[in-house]
């Protein structure tokens, strides 16, 4: 069954499924706003290679709804608020060509290795072969976090991953270990490198850690760490890779999603993205142990987080007229801004509003509801109240 929506379809796979439409005004511009279960609920229910934590990254099905809509195989696709990497290596397993960037350029090692993955094998022998030598020096207080043979052997990653850069021999295989072991190094089971933690999308300072231990009564544990970094690499070949995946070279770039000079004018079919959402998410902070683990130093106003109105809406006019720049005729932007402030925010709004001042036509506003997420959840929000409900994605044609 296909209902016609204003410019909008949507394929009803279940009797229970429920679509609300209304229509917002912008001046004499109306446009349809679409409110429903649009994809699935489930965690962890994309493919595998996905599964890299990332503080307030959306599921796979966000970008995979859109791809089946507005790409096809060899389609080039586009993200400039790259995070984890979640639109292109949804797009790489559809056939897409892609391009990402970010302002962080940890977003880039996230993702680059992920989009074009070495063979398992050649991780398992690189593995076992790197001797660990550990020279480099670590931050006070990281015993906290860490067994001291286990922080020796992380040192001793960090020091084997800066040799082969200075040499320029650092290759696929050693950007995969790296992403993984960035990804191992804090988190709440014995899966992580650390002693018991925050999530792994959220390194706590060494004091809060020192409260943690204390209240748990809890020591750090020695981890083997090519052990874990070996069952990570499993955890995410667990799904088999589409033929051809890898094939074409992404180009990744560091830069602000506002001037992007790097992506040729009208050369970009779809936009899948999400900036931050005004000053809710620190990623500075979030992201501090992971970066140190990285050697990548960003001066403290780098990254955006943005407290008023005004100024975000600024900064997204700015981004979105150089999207328009770089897409072609027809193409499609899904720009998602999420819920903020108990709800009390309505980012869509503003974005749809800052597109048309930027020259994009702003098609329809299709906003995904949940029922609950698993980050809230885990903390004890009552997700209806004060967790993040909703996708809301205002969706735009040039």
């Amino acid at each position: 069954m296909q209902l016609r929506l204003g410019g909008f379809d949507e394929e009803i796979f279940s009797s229970s499924t429920k679509v609300e439409t209304t229509r917002h005004f912008f001046g004499a511009t109306g446009v349809s706003v679409h409110e429903g279960e649009f994809w699935t609920a489930k965690q962890r229910d994309g493919h595998s290679i996905h599964e890299v934590s990332y503080r307030a990254c959306y599921k796979p099905q966000l970008p995979e709804y859109f791809l089946k809509r507005h790409a096809k195989p060899g389609s080039v696709v586009f993200d400039p608020f790259l995070g984890r990497g979640t639109t292109l290596i949804e797009a790489r397993l559809a056939g897409c060509r892609v391009v990402g960037s970010d302002a962080n350029p940890l977003s880039i090692r996230l993702a680059s290795s992920r989009l074009r993955p070495p063979a398992s094998g050649e991780i398992k022998s690189r593995l076992d072969s790197v001797v660990l030598s550990p020279e480099a020096t670590a931050p006070d207080g990281l015993l906290e976090f860490f067994h001291p043979d286990t922080l020796g052997e992380i040192l001793g990653w960090m020091e084997y991953f800066r040799s082969r850069r200075d040499q320029g021999l650092m290759d696929k295989v050693d950007e995969w270990i790296e992403m993984v072991a960035a990804n191992r190094l804090t988190g709440h089971s014995n899966g992580f490198f650390s002693v018991y933690t925050l999530p792994p999308n959220q390194a706590v300072s060494i004091d809060r850690q020192k409260k943690i231990n204390a209240k748990l009564k809890q020591r750090p544990e020695y981890r083997n760490t090519r052990l874990l970094i070996w069952k990570k690499t499993r955890s995410l070949f667990r799904d088999p890779l589409p033929s051809g995946y890898g094939d074409h070279e992404p180009l990744l770039f560091q830069a602000s999603a506002d001037s992007i000079p790097q992506v040729v004018s009208n050369s970009v079919d779809l936009v899948v993205t999400s900036p931050p959402f005004l000053n809710e998410v620190d990623y500075l902070q979030d992201n501090w142990m992971r970066m140190w683990f990285c050697g990548i130093s960003l001066e403290k106003n780098s990254l955006w987080q943005i407290r008023s109105i005004p100024d975000w809406t600024s900064r997204m006019e700015a981004t979105l007229r150089e999207l328009g720049r770089v897409l072609k005729s027809g193409g499609v932007i899904a720009f998602e801004v999420g819920e903020v402030r108990k709800g009390t925010v309505r980012l869509e709004l503003e974005i749809a509003e800052a597109g048309i001042r930027a020259g994009l036509t702003p098609d329809h506003i299709l906003i995904n509801s949940q029922s609950f997420t698993k980050t809230s959840n885990c903390w004890g929000v009552d997700n209806n109240k004060r967790g993040t409900n909703s996708n809301r994605i205002v969706v735009f044609r040039k």
